[in-house]
């Protein structure tokens, strides 16, 4: 039996409760060594703490430096910053990892196995915005500035690469649009050649790509790429449009990945409009906290959690409604763990 690993625990808003708790029967049937610290965030952290990210959950996981996490609430607009956001800048979780892989055949799209790295402090996202009054318009003008890093971008492209040759990656695409914004995407384009050409040349292949073009291509041909690497906005977008390929959020995990933490998470939304009903699809919290054993260094647990699934839903036929079947969360639960015990 491996050794206790102390993780947090956020089951989030929504269906988060019914998705971590589905979550945990799969891991408890695995063996996973996880010692959970329970924590609140987003909607459920205003309720008990006045504060979506509580400072209880923070210093949580600042202890055990890796979390898994259910999807949180965040206000369109007005309301309070996205806890997601806070997290990633609280613990310079400066790497977004969102595998996206074909579970159930014979889609539009069939036989997908893509991986999206996208840059998570910097660019548009850190937040320097304001509006200038014109007349009688205090927002008459809106402005945002952007900022990339030779550091950031470095330490992004390097784990990208690392993670390609690691896992056994042939092809990685940088994905920029330095023909127009030559300075804020020029240096992450600038610094991802120069790092391929200085230590990775040869151990596999280095295409680049202009966002534009890189999103007709993803809906024209997905198969041409392999490792998608690209900054904070950018990566945004293609996670979720290549997580669309394989049958939408649901499907898909993340992980945030810092020097000193790392958070597993369903990418989904809170859905509180199914949440009670017990029919909200568990996979893409079951298939992070798979990537989160890997990042634990049990591997054999996450593939035999990964086979677990594929045999539910393409043997079993068992799913949730969202993908055509008519199963409930706990149904489709008790048949993965099924699947791990008759492993």
């Amino acid at each position: 039996m491996p050794q206790s690993i102390p993780a947090t625990l956020i089951p989030g808003d929504g269906i988060g409760l019914e998705i971590i708790d589905a979550t945990l029967a799969v891991l408890r049937a695995l063996g996973a060594p996880f010692e959970w610290d329970v924590q609140v965030s987003g909607m459920e952290g205003v309720k008990a703490a006045g504060d979506p990210l509580p400072a209880q959950t923070i210093d949580s996981i600042r202890r055990t430096r890796l979390a898994l996490k259910g999807p949180l609430e965040t206000p369109s607009g007005g309301g309070y910053r996205s806890s997601n956001v806070r997290l990633r800048e609280e613990f310079k979780l400066y790497a977004n990892l969102r595998p996206a892989r074909t579970l159930i055949p014979g889609g539009r799209f069939d036989k997908i196995d893509l991986v999206v790295v996208r840059e998570n402090l910097e660019g548009l996202y850190i937040g320097h915005e304001h509006y200038i009054q014109i007349d009688d318009d205090p927002h008459a003008v809106a402005m945002a500035t952007g900022v990339n890093t030779r550091q950031g971008s470095r330490r992004l492209l390097e784990f990208a690469f690392e993670h390609a040759v690691a896992t056994g990656r042939k092809k990685v695409s940088i994905v920029h649009k330095a023909n127009i914004m030559k300075a804020l995407t020029g240096i992450f384009l600038e610094t991802g050649l120069e790092l391929y050409e200085r230590k990775y040349k040869g151990r596999f292949i280095l295409d680049t790509v202009i966002i534009d073009a890189c999103a007709m291509k993803l809906v024209l041909n997905p198969w041409q790429f392999d490792v998608l690497v690209t900054t904070n906005l950018f990566g945004d977008i293609l996670s979720d449009l290549v997580a669309g390929l394989v049958g939408g959020l649901g499907m898909t995990p993340g992980a945030n990945i810092g020097a000193n933490a790392a958070i597993f998470e369903a990418v989904h939304g809170s859905a509180p409009d199914i949440a009670g009903k017990g029919v909200a699809n568990p996979i893409a919290l079951m298939l992070a906290a798979a990537m989160m054993l890997e990042h634990c260094h049990l591997p054999h647990m996450a593939a035999r959690l990964r086979t677990a699934i594929d045999l539910t839903l393409n043997v079993d036929q068992v799913s949730t409604g969202d993908l055509g079947g008519q199963s409930s969360t706990a149904e489709f639960t008790r048949n993965v763990v099924g699947r791990i015990g008759n492993a």
